[in-house]
């Protein structure tokens, strides 16, 4: 069967990701059926409202096929191509004319959340694990999340776009990233407690920040110092540029930001090694372009963040 099952059921556009052994990872092939698959549904009176499924008890989907995305680079195809056509799809979702149910069970993460935080039904279920994962793979938090991390409150969307951390149903929907739950799901953890997040993660200084997480009494602060400093030093510092110039963008201006820094990760040397370290060597050692946070340098930061976006201009 293919990789993304559509067909309309009682008024009801249907797209079913269909590649469980994989979490249903988005190929360019699968974001290329679901583009037409809701571009078709959207102009079809007919259809009343779409709703995205995932096959496999594991989750939606965990995120784009970043070993097919790696490969395409080291072909010396143009990572543009996969990339624009996912946050094209991400926006199109975030503005559709009709309404967009996910349901979002296990393992929704990455390119996951691209397809199913921005619809206007957005569905948590016990085993909900909503994830960016990305400063562990030397890349970025992109699919245009980090304009709902901006919008968090007291700096825990700062927090998961660094740490890649997950939250369960009960904090995604304090979050704003889910609407509705269609079980009885876990209590929030986050939302019970996190007044350490906002004491430690003002400023614009990924070094501050681990500090003060690394020196703080709460032992979830601590362990956020351990990740944060084993995550790729570029990813952090480029992520949390990314987050605080969210705050003051628009979704399609974040869509462009997405784009640049996102090709610029995956033509640079992080990326290739974030993915062979978790996905192809499977070692869970990656040898980063910079030792450690404080190496990054503002002029490095700065060059992935193009003056036409500029939220300050």
């Amino acid at each position: 069967m293919s990789d993304v099952v559509v067909g309309v059921e009682e008024g009801v556009g249907r797209i079913h990701l269909n590649r469980p052994r994989a979490i249903n990872a988005l190929s360019a092939e699968m974001l290329g059926a679901i583009t037409r698959a809701v571009t078709e549904f959207a102009e079809d009176p007919a259809i009343e409202r779409v709703e995205v499924t995932g096959e496999g008890e594991r989750g939606l989907c965990a995120g784009a096929d970043i070993r097919q995305l790696r490969q395409w680079v080291v072909d010396g195809a143009d990572p543009a191509d996969f990339l624009g056509a996912e946050y094209r799809l991400n926006l199109a979702i975030a503005r559709y004319p009709k309404p967009y149910r996910a349901l979002m069970h296990g393992i929704t993460m990455g390119g996951g959340m691209g397809l199913s935080a921005h619809g206007s039904d957005r569905i948590v279920t016990a085993t909900s694990q909503l994830a960016m994962p990305e400063t562990q793979i030397g890349f970025y938090p992109d699919v245009l999340v980090t304009w709902r991390m901006a919008r968090m409150p007291d700096e825990v969307g700062t927090h998961l776009a660094l740490t890649g951390d997950a939250v369960n149903a009960g904090d995604a929907l304090w979050l704003g990233l889910a609407d509705r739950a269609r079980e009885e799901v876990p209590p929030p953890v986050l939302a019970a407690d996190h007044a350490w997040i906002t004491e430690c993660y003002a400023g614009d200084d990924p070094v501050e920040i681990a500090g003060r997480l690394a020196e703080h009494e709460h032992p979830s602060a601590r362990q956020a110092a351990a990740t944060l400093r084993a995550r790729c030093p570029l990813s952090v510092h480029v992520a949390l540029a990314g987050v605080r110039r969210a705050a003051t963008m628009t979704l399609e201006e974040v869509a462009e930001q997405d784009l640049r820094v996102g090709v610029a990760f995956a033509l640079g040397p992080d990326f290739a090694e974030g993915v062979r370290a978790q996905l192809i060597d499977r070692d869970r050692d990656p040898h980063w372009s910079h030792g450690s946070l404080a190496e990054v340098t503002p002029s490095e930061v700065a060059a992935f963040f193009p003056a036409a976006v500029d939220p300050k201009r």
